[in-house]
């Protein structure tokens, strides 16, 4: 039959694999570090990569092609989270294989003396001013990759009764202490709501809808920009029909939080 289907023209596809998530349906793979429609009967033409696409590869077609299956699609996606389940609950938390951009490959990490269910958030900055002064670096909090919100996929087992910190990205330079005082047992997700031309909103209702977030914590800078970052939050919250605890921290450009 004659459709609207996708086309992925590879000498534009830079293999960063933002298709591939935001397709819903797994229409698109990654072969050879490309973008690649690997089922047509799994495309059903309404281009949810197309806006996910930071090069412009993904344009609209009207062509032959099977027709869309909607069962095949159901049972395709049962089949893919039945199998993804397997290395969240492995002994090294290794990651699916992956054959896209390095810097979207998800990955957990376990970290020393984090506890999903502790109250991190509230720990004193001292905590790492201590550790330095002892001559010990303050070790890394971060739990998760990728933490770019455009790169995080919405349904990775991480996400499953996380704490979750929704920072613009100036904040970690901004505040010396912000592992220990705000990524330490939380899962991170960030971006820039003035230079990233994206709509963070839907990215994040998507996680919202599809996870069980335990609560949210915005850090944002006070420069007027960053009030994007939390009208994306409570869009998200608003469009996922969740009544999900948050808060928003405002960081100074001097490095304070504000009051």
């Amino acid at each position: 039959m004659i459709r609207k289907i996708i086309h992925i023209d590879k000498e534009k596809c830079n293999g960063c694999g933002l298709c591939a998530s935001a397709c819903h349906e797994g229409a698109i793979g990654m072969v050879d570090g490309k973008a690649q429609l690997l089922r047509e009967d799994y495309c059903d033409g309404l281009g949810d990569c197309l806006p996910a696409c930071p090069t412009g590869a993904i344009t609209f077609v009207q062509r032959e092609a099977a027709a869309y299956d909607e069962a095949a699609v159901k049972e395709h996606l049962k089949n893919r989270e039945a199998a993804s389940v397997k290395p969240a609950v492995s002994a090294n938390h290794a990651a699916p294989v992956f054959s896209g951009c390095p810097g979207s490959r998800m990955r957990s990490m376990q970290r020393k003396n984090t506890e999903n269910t502790s109250a991190g958030s509230n720990t004193a900055s001292g905590t790492a001013s201590n550790a330095v002064t002892a001559g010990n670096a303050p070790e890394s909090q971060l739990t998760q990759w990728p933490v770019q919100i455009k790169l995080a996929p919405t349904n990775a087992p991480y996400f499953d009764n996380a704490r979750l910190l929704i920072a613009a990205d100036c904040t970690a330079f901004a505040y010396g202490n912000f592992h220990e005082k705000f990524i330490k047992n939380h899962i991170t997700l960030i971006g820039c709501p003035k230079l990233d031309d994206v709509d963070y909103s839907e990215k994040l209702t998507e996680i919202i809808r599809n996870n069980n977030i335990r609560d949210i914590s915005i850090v944002r800078m006070e420069v007027p920009c960053c009030g994007g970052i939390v009208m994306a939050v409570q869009n998200a919250l608003k469009q996922s029909g969740k009544m999900i605890p948050w808060q928003v921290v405002t960081i100074s450009v001097d490095g304070k939080i504000m009051e």
